[in-house]
């Protein structure tokens, strides 16, 4: 349990945990793990498999990961994370854009708590690729956690 500013006790009910297929979800896992999650806290694991762009050209030269695939690793280690929490937990895999879906998780859940990795992008590639994190604490209904890399 959490003393707010005042004194009483912040009780997380509901925690959205935004995780991809990077090095980077195992530190969110590390820093989730420290914090004092009670048993009576829910946990939503959740990954975005982003849809792909429209004008997105396939390599047809290439082998192609189906996303059958691509889901069912997703779901395996989401899983084994969640074998791992304290409390009642769930999976959530859904398509789209990766920060307005774990908003819409958010809003669902009625989250107290995201906690989201960021990838340390600056300059350029930011511009370019967009930032979840930062678009996820700008919508959020809730607080975000960011974890940022080692």
């Amino acid at each position: 349990m959490k003393q707010s500013l005042r004194g009483e006790i912040l009780v997380l009910k509901t925690i959205i945990v935004a995780l991809d297929s990077s090095d980077l979800s195992e530190r969110v896992m590390q820093t989730l793990n420290q914090l004092q999650i009670q048993s009576a806290t829910k946990i939503i694991l959740c990954h975005v498999i982003p849809s792909p762009e429209p004008d997105m050209e396939i390599q047809v030269d290439r082998p192609h990961v189906s996303e059958e695939l691509v889901y069912q690793e997703t779901e395996r280690q989401l899983q084994s994370y969640q074998a791992e929490l304290p409390c009642e937990s769930e999976v959530e895999i859904v398509n789209g854009d990766p920060a307005v879906e774990i908003v819409r998780l958010a809003h669902i859940y009625h989250a107290d708590l995201i906690v989201i990795g960021s990838r340390g992008l600056t300059g350029l590639k930011r511009i370019l690729q967009g930032s979840v994190s930062s678009q996820v604490v700008a919508d959020a209904p809730c607080s975000v956690l960011v974890v940022k890399p080692d």
